[in-house]
């Protein structure tokens, strides 16, 4: 699939770390470091814009490599980007852990996946098929 994209970054464009991942890192743009203090939430520009088809979205997803070993984590996440956004990409990041992080520019900080959607259409009835689930709802498989 081809995207286009305007690269006002400092830095390559994203990319797949292996030919078998689904999402791309994405790297912050940024002229001076950014220090999340503990449970603090900032909005971190990519310099990237994108020209997503219709039927398309880009999901913003955290690192696990950040979240595991830092407490960083997307605070949105999965976020959506719509394929009529034309505006920068900014990725909202929140540090979940006890001490400060600091975000470095270049720094990848997120991957993006970019995936097909359906737009629903409601058709209002006044009662479901049944299954055999039925109404069970959370923690409600696997229970005998």
């Amino acid at each position: 699939m081809k995207i286009n994209i305007i690269n006002h970054s400092k830095h390559a464009l994203p990319e797949y770390a292996t030919s078998l991942s689904a999402g791309m890192d994405v790297r912050a743009n940024i002229n001076e470091p950014i220090v999340l203090k503990s449970l603090e939430r900032k909005l971190i520009p990519t310099g990237l814009f994108i020209e997503l088809p219709a039927g398309y979205e880009a999901q913003i997803r955290p690192r696990s490599g950040l979240a595991i070993k830092k407490g960083i984590t997307v605070l949105n996440s999965p976020g959506t980007i719509d394929a009529d956004y034309r505006g920068e990409i900014c990725i909202i990041l929140v540090n979940l852990s006890s001490e400060e992080f600091v975000i470095n520019d270049g720094e990848r900080i997120c991957q993006m996946v970019i995936a097909a959607h359906a737009q629903a259409e409601w058709i209002e009835v006044s009662e479901l098929s049944e299954t055999d689930r039925g109404v069970g709802g959370f923690g409600h498989t696997g229970k005998h």
